[in-house]
């Protein structure tokens, strides 16, 4: 029996859910299918979002033939074969090769791909999960567009759900399909951005309860709990509930008690969300721990990349890692108040003239205008520092950030108080 998932594969572009960074007027992917020209593209992205539909329809749309190879099952001869055979496969404007899982391919097999993409026989669209700018063969990469997927939002998981049980309902000859919108917040809670996912998971709940001669299917809670083997936990994906805990988390880490994070990193996690939390704890990186501890937030980038790779249930290690890594880091707000100010500052100064001597002085006679004046190059004076205005003016004793009172930012506040106060005894 074919899949729900596969059943519902749009038909056309404007049928994709989300990427409309990519989909839309003046976007990248339909204005090449409104041009009637595709480049040599790798689709870079989580699993289940519409890599290989998007492919497969842009070969549709530009009237081209589709063959697809996957790099971890496909051998050497595989390709080969693909790629002898264009003449016979050929389509009216050529041939859409697709690979997916091209973090897979090994370096010779990449290799081969290069002549036929350099003689534009056929255009290659190359599909991974991982970064293909370290994951893929440099010359390749080099010859293609990189093409990123971003994971779907929990609105356009709701939005295929109920596509799919409007279609499941009609399909199967049904006056009504029953379920709570509880229930499918948390099947789209479960799925971290992966419709396929999400498409799969209510399939099975369905069939569950489908039964002969039934004209109204009704799911319950108990029974979502039963067949996804998972607590359902009142998760108001776009509401207040969902929110309150989030804040929770984050007041929790920004309180420093590493305890109470924990918990409701746990509570995130038996809901399903990884995204949420992912999005989160970057932001208490730079939000609530900021130059108390520079490294954090790159600490915590690797921490949530792990997770996403791993995902569910080994995510919640290197998550608990972050949620433990911030809670008991020194704390400063230092950044987003700074920054804020700055924003402000914008908002509120009807004119920001720049200084004269910091605009650029490098195009075509900018050294003939007279209003050009001397720029102090810092690195040619001791310290690397030398004083000279740079706020606009009018804002010249304007202070934006203000060092918090933790060993990193106070010892560089008294490494530049020393070098200015020498630099300013040094004109007296």
């Amino acid at each position: 029996m074919e899949p729900l998932a596969s059943k519902l594969r749009p038909r056309t572009l404007d049928e994709v859910l989300g990427q409309t960074h990519l989909i839309g007027e003046g976007k990248l992917l339909t204005s090449m299918v409104k041009s009637g020209t595709l480049m040599n593209m790798i689709f870079y992205g989580p699993p289940g979002i519409g890599k290989t539909t998007v492919a497969r329809l842009l070969a549709d749309l530009t009237d081209r033939k589709f063959i697809s190879l996957n790099a971890s099952t496909d051998s050497l001869k595989d390709v080969k074969n693909a790629l002898d055979e264009l003449n016979m496969f050929m389509g009216v404007h050529g041939l859409v090769l697709y690979i997916d899982e091209l973090h897979l391919m090994n370096r010779r097999n990449q290799q081969v791909l290069l002549d036929y993409m350099e003689s534009g026989r056929v255009v290659l669209v190359g599909s991974t999960t991982e970064n293909p700018h370290f994951a893929v063969f440099k010359a390749l990469v080099s010859r293609a567009i990189v093409v990123e997927f971003k994971p779907l939002e929990s609105a356009d998981i709701l939005k295929g759900l109920h596509r799919a049980m409007d279609f499941y309902r009609e399909e199967a000859g049904l006056d009504e399909v029953k379920i709570s919108q509880t229930s499918l917040n948390f099947i789209t809670s479960l799925a971290n951005g992966d419709l396929r996912k999400a498409l799969n998971n209510l399939e099975l709940v369905l069939l569950s309860k489908a039964k002969t001669n039934a004209r109204v299917v009704e799911v319950e809670e108990e029974d979502v709990e039963r067949i996804l083997q998972k607590k359902i936990i009142n998760f108001d994906l776009d509401g207040d509930a969902h929110y309150d805990l989030l804040s929770a988390f984050q007041k929790s880490i920004r309180g420093s008690d590493e305890n109470a994070a924990l918990l409701y990193l746990a509570m995130l996690l038996k809901g399903g969300d990884l995204i949420s939390v992912n999005r989160r704890l970057l932001v208490i990186a730079a939000e609530d721990i900021g130059l108390a501890n520079p490294q954090a937030i790159s600490i915590v980038k690797a921490c949530t990349d792990a997770a996403l790779v791993l995902g569910l249930p080994e995510a919640r290690i290197p998550l608990a890692q972050a949620v433990i890594l911030l809670a008991t880091s020194p704390k400063s707000n230092s950044v987003i108040t700074a920054v804020d100010a700055a924003m402000h500052a914008v908002d509120t100064t009807p004119v920001l003239e720049l200084p004269l001597h910091l605009r650029d002085g490098h195009y075509a006679g900018a050294k003939a205008l007279v209003r050009m004046q001397a720029y102090v190059y810092p690195h040619g004076h001791k310290n690397n520092y030398v004083k000279q205005v740079y706020m606009p003016k009018g804002l010249e004793k304007m202070k934006f950030y203000r060092s918090g009172s933790n060993k990193y930012e106070e010892a560089t506040r008294l490494y530049w108080k020393k070098i200015k106060d020498e630099e300013t005894s040094g004109e007296s």
